[in-house]
C-alpha cells in the first residue's frame, strides 16, 4: 500500500500552480451500494497520507448510470473516475471513452477472477477495474424452510422455488416468500427478469439480432415472473431494487432473495443459507455476471492521480485495509474479484457464503451461445442495449403492477425494441 501512496503524491508533487490544486482533487462517482459507501471511510487514510482529496458523489444505480454515461459520451469532464460495469467497460474501452488502465507488478492483475479480468476488457487490455464482482444466488432463510418443510436446492426448478416461497409465505407476520427485484432499470428489474428468461430459453435478440420478446420464453417466464412476485412478494415491489430489498431482509421480512452474491456480506439476519441460481430447464444464463468497477474518463486532467488510486482501491492493499479497520473487518472485504481474498483463512472464517458465490461467479456463461448470439448474461454487450433495456423495464414494471397485462406489455416492448434497433441499423 505504502508504494502505492507514493506514486500518487509524486504525481502531485510534479505539478505546480493551478494543476498542483487540481491534481490533488478526485471527484469520484459511485454507486450507493454498502462496499461503496465504506470506500470512502476506508479512503480517509489514503487522503492522509497522499494529501489528494477525494469528493464523492453516490447515487443510486440508475441514476448512477444515466449520469455517468451522458458525462462521458459528452466529454464533460464532471468525474475523474466513475464506476461502471461489464456492459460499458469494453464498449466504452473501444470508442474511446475510457482511458486503459496499466499497473504495477505488484498489483498482480493474474490474481484477478479471469470472468471478471475479461468481462472489463476489450482484446485484451482492461479498461476498468473491479472493486467488488458478483453473480447471482439464492439466498433464504433456513429456518424458515424448515418449518415449512421445504427443501431449497441448488439450481432448482422454478415450481421447487415457488412452492418454498409458498410455504414460507406469511402475509399476516410480515414475511413474505420471494422479496425480488421489480424497479424499472436495465441493471434493475431487467438483471433479475434477464436471468428468468434466459432460463426459460428465451433470450433479448434472435440469430439476426432482431428482438425476440414476443417469444413463447420471454411470455412463459414474465408471467412466472409476475405470478410469483404478485402472490408471495411484499406490496409495491415495482419500486424495489438492491437496496430496498436488502432492508426489507435484515428486517427479518424476506423468506428468500434472489440476486447479487454481494449482498450476502451484508446480511444480519441469522440461519441463511445459499443455493445455486434456479432454472425452467436452461441452466445456461440462469445466474448473472457483474462487477462494479473503477475506470478514468478520457482526457481527465487528473489521469495520473486518478489511475494511482483505482490501483490501490482495487489492490490486494485494499483488501487488506478493509480487513484491518476498526469499522469493518474481514466481513466487510469487497469479494469477488481476486482468488487471494478467498484463501485467507480469517475470511473463509466469517464469509460462509464464499463458496457459494465462488461457484456462482465461476458457472456464470457470458459468450455468445447459439440460444443467445451476443456477449453477455444479463444484459447484451452491444451499444443500443442500455436504451432497450430500459425501455422494456419500464413494460415489465408495469405487468408487475397490473397496470399492463402480460401480453399487452410483452407487446409494446416488443415494439419499442424493435423501434431502437431498427434505428441503430440491424
Amino acid at each position: 500500500m505504502k508504494s502505492l501512496f507514493n506514486t500518487v503524491a509524486a504525481v502531485a508533487v510534479a505539478t505546480t500552480g493551478a494543476t498542483a490544486v487540481s491534481a490533488q482533487d478526485l471527484t469520484i462517482a459511485i454507486v450507493n451500494n454498502g462496499h461503496m459507501i465504506n470506500m470512502q471511510k476506508v479512503a480517509e487514510a489514503y487522503t492522509a497520507e497522499t494529501g489528494v482529496n477525494l469528493n464523492w458523489v453516490s447515487l443510486e444505480e440508475g441514476v448512477l448510470r444515466e449520469q455517468v454515461t451522458s458525462d462521458t459520451a459528452t466529454g464533460g469532464g464532471q468525474y475523474d473516475i466513475i464506476n461502471i460495469g461489464m456492459q460499458e467497460a469494453p464498449i466504452w474501452g473501444a470508442a474511446g471513452w475510457i482511458e486503459p488502465l496499466n499497473f504495477g507488478a505488484d498489483y498482480d492483475l493474474d490474481d484477478m477472477l479471469p470472468a471478471m479480468r475479461n468481462g472489463l476488457s476489450h482484446n485484451g487490455t482492461l479498461y476498468a477495474a473491479p472493486f467488488y464482482g458478483e453473480s447471482s444466488m439464492v439466498m433464504y432463510r433456513k429456518d424458515l424452510t424448515d418449518a415449512a418443510g421445504v427443501v431449497v436446492r441448488d439450481n432448482d426448478s422454478w415450481a421447487n422455488i415457488k412452492g418454498a416461497a409458498m410455504a414460507m409465505h406469511d402475509k399476516d407476520n410480515g414475511v413474505y416468500g420471494a422479496c425480488l427485484r421489480g424497479k424499472p432499470g436495465w441493471g434493475d428489474n431487467m438483471a433479475f427478469i434477464t436471468t428468468v428468461v434466459n432460463s426459460f430459453g428465451g433470450a433479448w435478440f434472435d440469430a439476426d439480432m432482431r428482438p425476440a420478446l414476443d417469444s413463447a420464453a420471454w411470455n412463459e417466464a414474465i408471467n412466472f415472473y409476475v405470478d410469483l412476485l404478485g402472490n408471495y412478494g411484499p406490496p409495491g415491489s415495482e419500486g424495489n431494487s438492491f437496496n430496498e430489498i436488502l432492508a426489507l431482509y435484515n428486517e427479518g421480512k424476506c423468506g428468500m432473495w434472489i440476486d447479487a452474491t454481494i449482498a450476502a456480506s451484508f446480511l444480519k439476519v441469522d440461519g441463511v443459507a445459499y443455493a445455486q441460481s434456479p432454472n425452467a430447464g436452461n441452466p445456461v444464463g440462469a445466474n448473472w455476471l457483474w462487477a462494479w468497477a473503477m475506470a478514468v474518463p478520457t482526457g481527465s486532467p487528473n489521469s495520473e492521480a486518478a489511475h494511482a488510486f483505482i490501483e490501490w482501491a482495487t489492490s490486494k492493499a485494499y483488501i487488506q485495509a478493509v480487513a484491518n479497520h476498526p469499522d469493518f473487518g474481514w466481513a466487510s472485504v469487497p469479494t469477488g474479484t481476486r482468488a487471494s481474498t478467498y484463501a485467507y483463512p480469517e475470511f473463509q472464517a466469517v464469509a460462509g457464503f464464499a463458496a457459494a458465490e465462488m461457484a456462482a461467479i465461476e458457472s456464470a456463461a457470458p459468450a455468445a451461445t447459439d440460444l443467445k448470439p451476443y456477449v453477455g448474461v444479463q444484459f447484451a454487450a452491444i451499444p443500443e442495449f442500455p436504451e432497450v433495456g430500459s425501455a422494456v423495464a419500464q413494460e415489465m414494471a408495469a405487468a408487475l403492477s397490473g397496470a399492463k397485462s402480460v401480453e399487452d406489455a410483452l407487446a409494446s416492448a416488443q415494439a419499442a425494441a424493435v423501434a431502437i434497433m431498427d434505428e441503430a441499423g440491424y
